[in-house]
């Protein structure tokens, strides 16, 4: 009997250990330490994006260059300050990340509402998913319990988000020391087909490649010259047909060579992510299925959990 009880207990270790800081995460997490939480949220949240649908793709996009550094911890929301480095300079950030001032507004209504004790990782998490239903897309459970870090990583920032001259390859790589396969990353670079790009990050595209229509192409060049340092930060819409409603018609444009980053081209290219790419044209509830697998999987990324970390106060700085 003694021997069969330290086998069962072992075994309770190991499943906790090989769950991990994400079993520890809940979507009812605060239902009683703050249940006017969610309420908070879209109080902040709908205003801004009826102001400016744009913020809700912006919004999308914070979770994910916080999550593939230091995991889905807030850490990107830091501003640099004396003995700390933050995220927001690195080059997949800098003059091109958004929306920090309207995670502020919701940050300020949920303290209000419970003052302490909703995270900013937690806040980013919810924001994203409520972003994503907003602009038209699917909804899901978000699962909280994340805390706040009090480091950044300025260099996890320059190496582990994937850049817009990624290719196939080198996109999967990415994705997968994320814990995440390349299903996933094609049903989450989805997200873009909401939002918009810098002609900084499709330059080299619509001049130098060829995987790419020639009208669209020229199209594109009139508003994104040539010459590097001219027109840097001229938009282009990053999903051509529908920039500002969440669906599939992302996935039609990469068949059609009208992908406007040269990594999202790579998603229909001749490889082996071609196949996905054509069931989300023909399936869009295929694609919100597994774009919400995606998210899910992108918010269990080594949060804090427990007694590590914090609950800031405010989420550009450390309390």
């Amino acid at each position: 009997m003694a021997a069969r009880a330290i086998v069962v207990l072992v075994s309770l270790i190991l499943a906790v250990v090989a769950g991990g800081a994400s079993a520890q995460l809940s979507s009812g997490f605060y239902s009683r330490s703050c249940p006017g939480m969610l309420k908070a949220v879209r109080s902040a949240l709908r205003p801004a994006i009826v102001r400016e649908r744009r913020v809700g793709a912006s919004i999308v996009r914070l979770f994910f260059h916080d999550c593939f550094v230091q995991g889905c911890d807030a850490s990107l929301l830091l501003d640099d300050a004396s003995g700390l480095r933050g995220e927001k300079n690195a080059k997949p950030n800098k003059n091109s990340v958004r929306g920090f001032e309207v995670i502020d507004a919701i940050k300020a209504a949920v303290e209000k509402e419970c003052p302490g004790v909703v995270s900013c990782a937690d806040i980013l998490a919810i924001a994203a998913e409520e972003s994503v239903v907003l602009l038209g897309g699917p909804s899901w459970e978000v699962k909280m319990g994340r805390r706040d870090s009090t480091t950044a990583s300025f260099s996890g920032a320059e190496n582990n988000i994937p850049p817009p001259t990624s290719g196939l390859a080198n996109l999967t790589s990415l994705f997968a020391a994320q814990g995440l396969s390349q299903k996933d990353m094609v049903a989450l670079s989805g997200a873009h087909t909401v939002g918009q790009a810098r002609c900084t990050f499709f330059r080299d595209h619509i001049y130098n490649d060829t995987n790419i229509d020639s009208g669209f192409a020229r199209s594109r060049q009139s508003g994104c010259p040539r010459t590097a340092g001219s027109g840097d930060n001229n938009l282009a819409p990053l999903d051509l047909q529908t920039p500002s409603t969440f669906e599939n018609d992302y996935y039609k444009n990469l068949v059609q060579k009208r992908g406007i980053l040269h990594s999202d081209q790579e998603l229909f290219n001749g490889g082996a992510a071609d196949a996905l790419v054509q069931q989300y044209i023909g399936s869009q509830s295929a694609f919100f299925k597994d774009f919400v697998v995606g998210m899910i999987k992108m918010g269990d990324i080594t949060p804090l959990t427990g007694s590590s970390g914090q609950i800031r106060k405010n989420c550009r700085r450390i309390n």
